[in-house]
């Protein structure tokens, strides 16, 4: 019988985390269960001393989640390390390297008496899942990243608030590029799924998309921009997914990956605008979106899914579910085994429709 569940959000930061922290609390409050979250991933849990009043977990109710719906970010804070698998540990040496210490936040869990875990994340934090609920922890995940990367959900939320701001900077810089006759390359996350780009790219009306999922030929992305020229357009657009990487290159990288943390994408955006500079003759600058695509308020459509998701994971609860995750699956939201959810990373399909009305409009892909 199910009588405290707890909530955690991992990994990078969405639009509509909060909604689902809401939704989440409101349906398990409904059911006559406690409910409380856990701040910072796993950290609050493990390091309670570290917060104010060793309050590492925090009670929710009707209250605390009160008017939170259209706020970024989430309330119970979150990180790119800690994971209880592959943990940090420094020898006395001073040499870092990775322990398990799952186990830990197994017993962790059961001394605070919390009966099931609803955990918002990413491909890192669903895979975290589905090693605690192998471990025999009662655990749902609910799919969050602006990349749109998770398998087995048609769409993640904080993906659609990106991609429309994104879309949004894309309306604004076509003005600032026009007065000056630019090259504007414009980078965005996506790490290694090219979403984004091409989405915002196509909505944005950029003339180049580069993705991870086609490493590009510079000479083509150079004889696309001439093109550009010799039909009298003043100015080119060129979307870049931070993932790009030109053929039989390497990604553009800003932090190498270390003990308890993944490599850092970026710089491709400056890389590129250099290059387009140099063998183009034209003027170009480059602008990075970076972290102003997880901020901000959820769009409608996020803020009803995360809120759809929510409700989901505590009824999946109810019913006696684990290991799963809650996915859209239209017109519905179904159960996905986090282990299916996590097997492979969802990148862009090259035979897509999305990517056929790109080529018809004629946007290059630097292949």
């Amino acid at each position: 019988m199910i009588k405290k569940i707890a909530i955690t959000t991992g990994g990078g930061d969405a639009p509509g985390l909060n909604a689902v922290i809401r939704a989440a609390v409101l349906s398990a409050v409904k059911r006559g269960w406690e409910c409380v979250g856990i701040r910072e991933g796993y950290n609050g849990i493990m390091f309670p001393e570290n917060y104010p009043d060793g309050d590492g977990i925090i009670a929710l109710n009707h209250d605390a989640v009160r008017g939170i719906t259209h706020l970024g970010g989430t309330i119970l804070g979150t990180t790119n390390r800690g994971n209880p698998f592959s943990f940090p540990f420094k020898d006395k040496d001073g040499t870092v390297r990775e322990i398990d210490r799952s186990d830990e936040v197994i017993d962790l869990f059961g001394k605070h008496g919390i009966d099931a875990l609803i955990s918002i994340g990413g491909d890192g934090s669903m895979t975290i899942a589905n090693g605690l609920a192998q471990k025999g922890l009662r655990v749902i995940g609910v799919p969050k990243t602006i990349d749109n990367d998770l398998d087995g959900t048609v769409i993640t939320f904080g993906f659609d608030t990106a991609v429309s701001f994104a879309t949004e900077c894309l309306d604004r810089l076509h003005s600032t590029a026009a007065s000056h006759r630019r090259v504007l390359v414009v980078e965005v996350m996506g790490r290694y799924a090219g979403w984004i780009a091409l989405e915002s790219g196509i909505s944005g009306n950029a003339d180049v998309i580069l993705i991870p999922e086609i490493p590009y030929d510079m000479n083509k992305v150079v004889e696309k921009i001439k093109q550009c020229e010799a039909d009298g357009q003043k100015y080119v657009i060129v979307m870049a997914a931070e993932g790009a990487k030109p053929k039989g290159g390497k990604i553009s990288t800003v932090a190498e990956k270390e003990a308890g943390r993944a490599e850092r994408l970026g710089g491709i955006a400056e890389k590129l605008s250099a290059e387009i500079q140099t063998l183009t003759g034209r003027e170009s600058r480059a602008v990075v979106l970076g972290h102003l695509l997880r901020g901000g308020s959820p769009t409608t459509f996020d803020r009803l899914l995360s809120m759809r998701f929510g409700a989901a994971a505590v009824r999946a609860i109810e019913e006696g579910q684990s290991g799963v995750m809650v996915a859209l699956d239209p017109p519905t939201v179904r159960y996905v085994p986090l282990e299916e959810a996590t097997r492979r990373m969802k990148v862009v399909p090259l035979d897509c429709d999305i990517m056929m009305t790109a080529r018809d409009l004629g946007i290059c892909f630097g292949d």
